[in-house]
Parts: C-alpha cells; structure tokens; sequence
C-alpha cells in the first residue's frame, strides 16, 4: 500500500469495571429484634416493596402510650380553657383579681403547649412504627442480608443488605498520568482531535467477546490525580434496561468519537514484532523490500496507527511478509482495499506483496524474524495490594498492552503465574494467589484473548531471599505455542 496522510478516527481501548449508578444501604431506622426477611436475596426488588419486617409490637405499645398521653392532655386543656372562659367576664367585673385572671390563662397556655407536645409524640410513635416495615427506596438488584431473623437490631449494627441500581450502569476505568499527559499534548499540537468529554461514544464488549447492544457516554472524568492509584478516574454511564450488565464485570471498553489528524495507518498484518521493536517492510525505488522501524499507536479497526517510522508516499508491503528478507526483490502491485475498511480506517490504497518466487528463496530468513516475533519474553510483573485480589489502573494498561502484542503475534501463547506468601495461613495465601491469577485471566480474555491461549500455573512460594512484594506479584509471560 502506499502511505498517504489522513485523519483516522482513533478508538481508544481500556479495560473497564461495572459499578451500579446508585448503590444504596438498606438498615433499620429503629432498634429491635428482625422478626422476618421477606426479599429473596439476589432478586430484583422494586421501589417501595417489602424487604425486611422488624417487630412491630413494642413499637404499635408505644403508639398506643403517645395517644393515650394524646387525649389527657386534650381533656386538660379543655378544662383549662373552659375555667379562663369562666374567669375572664368575672375578672371584667372586678369580682376575681387580675392574678387569678393571669393564672387561668398561664394554665390554658402550659396545657396547649401539653398538647402539642403530645400530638408530636404521636408522630413520632407513628414514624417509628412505620420503619417497622424496611422498604426498597430504589428499584433494582438486592444483596444478601447481612441480618438474620431474630437478630436484634440497633444503630451500631443496622446495615441489613444493599439495593444496587442497574439502569443505568457505571462503567469505570482509568487513565495513567502520562496518558493523560500525552492526551493533553497530542490536543494541544493538533494531532489528535478530540470532542468535548460526553459526546465521547462508548462501547461495551462482553468477557465472551460480544459487544453489548447499547452504546453510552462519558458522563465523568475526574479533574484532579488518585494518591492512592496514580491515575485519573473516568466514567461512562451505559443504558442497561434489560439488566444485562452487573455490578462488578470487567469489560472492555472503546470510545469513539476522537481522529488522529494527519495520521499514517497500515494493516495489522503488516506489523512484525522483533527482538527490537515493531517494524514493517517497505518497498523501495528499485522495488526491493527494506525492514523499517516503526513506533505504533493505538489500534484503528483492522490497522495500527503509526506514530513514527513512516512518511507520506513510502510503499508497504503487507501481504507475505513472513518470506521476505532485506534487498529481497518483489514485484509490487496494488489492491484495492475494501470501500467498508476505508471508512473504517483500513488500506485505503491496497497492498504491495512480494513477487512469489524471490519471496520463497528468502523463506529461511524470514522465518526465522517471524519466529522471534512470537518468541519468549521476560515476565510482565502485576502487583496487587496486600490482601487485594482487584487490579489497579497500573496493571490493567500492561494488561492491554500484552493483549496488544497477542493479537499481534496470533502463535504466541501467554502464561500466568503467582506467588504465595511464606508467612501467615498458607490456604488463605494459596487461596489469594489463585484469586490474583483469575483475575489476571478474566481481564486478559475480556481485552480479546482467547482462553484457549492462556496457560495457568500453579503458585510458587516465596521464599526467605526473595523480594518482600513478591507475594503480591503475578507474572504474565508470552511464550511461542508449540511446534511455532
């Protein structure tokens, strides 16, 4: 193909975690004994239905007290009123003095104030007696109780289960400092466009590979650095009317919307991955094929952006790479890309393949760069936090980053291995390193890999002389399939 500057959309690609949009605590309002879960737990609960039913009976005592003390100060102030109706037209004529007339209305006045008193301890009674009855105040997915019937209930322990909103859904993942860095000065430059922050799209792909049939937006980006993370939170909020997506799931996420101004793209299959880097055959004027270094971007649909290594007019072969060797002749010819893969960013010119017969003579050399580019590498190490077996922004972009270099590298396998901790409960250790490494797994499958690719290995365990986070380490490492 020849090279020819353009704008590309550009689709971002993070790893993403499900989170309800509003995740509210159910817990009592009263203190007493639970007398009956009625939910079933897991189930979806609507705004206003019946979770939990507490005793009601010392509370509907209490009821009954507050009106009772309700209508004796009610006959009190009766009395008083009609005794200052008495005394006022007696005082008028001089018959009573004005301090008997002072004291029947300071008694008509304290038995108002009774009153009302006791008309609010009815509704107070009245309220306490309601949140007897523990309801749903949202509709959407419930949580265990944390409660049992019998237990008794009070302020230090009222948390009972939780409700968890799930249209819409939260999508959160993150942006390391230097990407976010980087963000800011490809905009600044002018070679990357980027909307305003909602009219981002977001799209959703599932741990099994599907793409999940509503689209959403960036409706959050948090303005200033996690300490704890390093890296700068961002949301999307995804419609979810069908209940689809839960609390909890790691997915991939890919937002549209941005371009690389100006920008080169080349297929996918015309990228090698070396011992040195990613590099591309060209063709040159005397139609012989030349290995250049290439520094690549982001994915664009079937093409890698690439960020340096390439100009404008320079021919890329990307069609039998694998038999080529440098100042090998080729006999170029163009083919015309596909009209759907030029407006999603593919070939937009064709491809340049090697004449048959010089590409079969430097099949040896040849193979021998495709070999290198699924052989074995060092380990990728993921750290995790002490007791923690969730990923971190940190690990989940070397996550992406490995997935990047297995689609590259379609022979290559990947290996995950973890390690336990030599100190404290060896099953409880065993049981986190196991959990580090499924984790690992799921979000490796969920940016793309196929599991069939994935080899888990059992835990080592850390010894004396070993680094002190080591027990808190997975290793991920690529390593060529067999016979490759």
């Amino acid at each position: 193909m020849d090279v020819a500057l353009r704008d590309v959309p550009v689709v971002f690609d993070y790893v993403g975690q499900t989170e309800s949009s509003q995740q509210v605590e159910i817990r009592a309002r009263v203190s007493g004994f639970l007398e009956k879960r009625v939910y079933e737990e897991g189930s979806m609960v609507h705004q206003g239905d019946v979770m939990f039913q507490m005793d009601r009976k010392p509370f509907q005592a209490a009821l009954d007290a507050a009106r009772a003390e309700y209508a004796q100060q009610k006959a009190r102030l009766d009395t008083a009123q009609a005794n200052l109706n008495r005394v006022k037209p007696l005082a008028a004529k001089n018959a009573l003095s004005q301090k008997d007339l002072d004291d029947s209305i300071g008694q008509q006045q304290a038995a108002a104030a009774a009153l009302e008193q006791a008309r609010a301890n009815v509704t107070s009674a009245e309220l306490n007696l309601g949140y007897t009855t523990i309801t749903a105040p949202v509709t959407g997915l419930s949580s265990f109780a944390k409660k049992q019937d019998g237990s008794y209930i009070d302020a230090t322990n009222s948390l009972l289960t939780y409700v968890a909103k799930l249209d819409p859904m939260w999508v959160n993942f993150s942006l390391s400092e230097n990407e976010m860095l980087n963000l800011r000065t490809q905009t600044t430059n002018g070679t990357l466009k980027l909307p305003q922050i909602g009219k981002l799209e977001a799209d959703i792909v599932l741990a099994d590979g599907s793409t999940y049939p509503y689209t959403g937006r960036i409706a959050f980006a948090d303005a200033s650095l996690s300490e704890q993370t390093g890296t700068y939170l961002i949301r999307a909020e995804v419609p979810n009317p069908k209940g689809t997506l839960r609390p909890g799931q790691f997915v991939r996420i890919k937002l549209r919307g941005a371009d690389r101004a100006n920008a080169i793209a080349v297929p996918q299959n015309a990228v090698i991955q070396g011992p040195r880097g990613a590099y591309v055959w060209t063709v040159d004027k005397d139609n012989k094929a030349q290995q250049r270094s290439i520094e690549t971007g982001e994915w664009n649909g079937n093409d890698w952006v690439v960020s340096s290594g390439l100009h404008a007019g320079d021919r890329v072969v990307v069609d039998n790479t694998l038999r080529l060797m440098p100042g090998a002749p080729v006999n170029p010819h163009l083919v015309q890309a596909p009209a759907q893969a030029a407006q999603a960013g593919g070939a937009a010119s064709g491809a340049a393949a090697p004449n048959g017969g010089n590409a079969a003579a430097a099949s040896g050399s040849a193979n021998a760069g495709g070999t290198t580019a699924s052989s074995a590498s060092g380990p990728t190490p993921l750290y995790f936090t002490s007791g923690s077996a969730s990923l971190d922004a940190q690990s989940a972009t070397a996550l992406a980053a490995v997935a990047q270099r297995l689609a590259a590298s379609p022979a290559t396998r990947v290996v995950i291995s973890g390690y336990t901790d030599s100190t404290g409960s060896a099953a409880q250790n065993e049981r986190l390193a196991h959990a580090r490494a499924d984790t690992v797994r799921s979000a490796l499958i969920v940016a793309g890999v196929q599991d069939a690719r994935i080899e888990m290995r059992k835990p080592a365990r850390v010894i004396a002389s070993d680094p002190a986070d080591k027990s808190r380490r997975v290793d991920v490492t690529l390593s060529p399939a067999a016979g490759g």
